[in-house]
């Protein structure tokens, strides 16, 4: 496995590499790589660019998605399962029901993308879903109380490591309170920290264990009244001690328009503050090679965590796929899965 890896995973442009980008990731051998639905047509096309990322690094780096289920969900119809939002799915039916349901989906999602070459999942999602949640979360969630969540959050978990996929917990500490969405600006949340401890800090507390998290772009005034969770070292703190988060830690992507100032400027922070792992999506060259020059290498714990994370990716199960999909489509006749 070559070293030192670039503190970064980064997007492509397009379905298909390009020779400026393979060369460009050979050069800057970055630790992972994310895949988006412009870099998806088929079966066949996406095993073949999995294949191809990893040739141009030289080893068998981590291939991210976005397949959390519902609105969300790179992977979709003709040649995938169009799932439903989970707080819809899991809102229609009773507790047990429902935590079978979601571990059902997550063990199949999870084997879809273990066939396509792709084996890390950003999900699932530990946001405590409240009232004024904005619309662009919250039915991607799993309940209103942090109890619920980390139960549903734990079989979601479980169903892709069992896929032999590993786990994104996001979006730590928490996102459940913005009310505007932070690919476009940043919530500002003024909750007292009491109430923060107890119900959205809470929920993640349960899942310290998960091999690999995403930071929120989120305000919180009471703890740090200028900079987002990503970039301020007191809500790092609060990730590793007062929740106790032991795994690599990677950012919500990086060009989103809640951060501030030049990416490389965020990128600083960003790993300054304690993040393990700057997250760039968008695939526009310019930009991965200022992201790439800017966040530096792993090394240090970021560099052991990032080599735990790896392990994550090797603890499938022998799934039997054939009585898993039986048992789904017999819950699905008793509401929407």
């Amino acid at each position: 496995m070559p070293a030192p890896f670039s503190a970064t995973i980064l997007g492509l442009s397009g379905p298909r590499m390009s020779k400026d980008e393979a060369r460009f990731f050979q050069d800057a051998n970055p630790w992972g790589f994310i895949l988006f639905a412009r870099n998806i047509e088929n079966p066949d096309q996406l095993r073949a660019l999995c294949g191809e990322l990893r040739a141009a690094v030289g080893w068998d780096a981590p291939v991210l998605i976005d397949q959390e289920g519902g609105r969300v969900q790179r992977m979709g119809p003709p040649h995938w399962r169009q799932w439903t939002p989970p707080l819809d799915m899991i809102s229609a039916r009773d507790r047990e029901t429902a935590l079978r349901a979601l571990y059902l989906r997550a063990a199949l999602i999870g084997h879809e993308m273990r066939a396509c070459g792709l084996d890390v999942n950003c999900a699932p999602l530990a946001d405590v879903a409240r009232d004024g949640t904005h619309a662009v979360l919250k039915n991607r969630l799993y309940g209103t109380t942090p109890e619920t969540v980390a139960d549903f959050a734990r079989a979601y978990a479980q169903g892709l490591r069992d896929a032999g996929v590993a786990p994104v917990l996001k979006h730590l500490p928490g996102y459940g309170l913005g009310q505007v969405d932070s690919h476009l600006s940043c919530p500002r949340v003024a909750t007292p920290r009491d109430e923060l401890d107890r119900v959205d800090f809470a929920a993640f507390k349960p899942l310290i264990d998960l091999p690999m998290g995403m930071s929120a772009h989120i305000i919180y005034e009471a703890i740090d009244p200028h900079l987002p969770a990503t970039l301020s070292p007191v809500m790092m703190q609060i990730i590793r001690v007062d929740i106790g988060f032991k795994g690599l830690l990677m950012t919500d992507d990086i060009s989103m328009g809640a951060l501030g100032g030049s990416l490389a400027g965020r990128c600083h922070s960003a790993r300054a503050a304690g993040c393990d792992v700057i997250l760039h999506c968008n695939g526009a060259m310019s930009d991965m090679i200022e992201v790439v020059t800017a966040s530096g290498h792993l090394d240090g714990q970021s560099q052991t965590r990032a080599n735990h994370a790896l392990l994550a990716r090797e603890r499938g199960t022998a799934l039997d796929i054939s009585a898993l999909e039986a048992e789904l489509r017999n819950l699905s006749e008793k509401g929407p899965i």
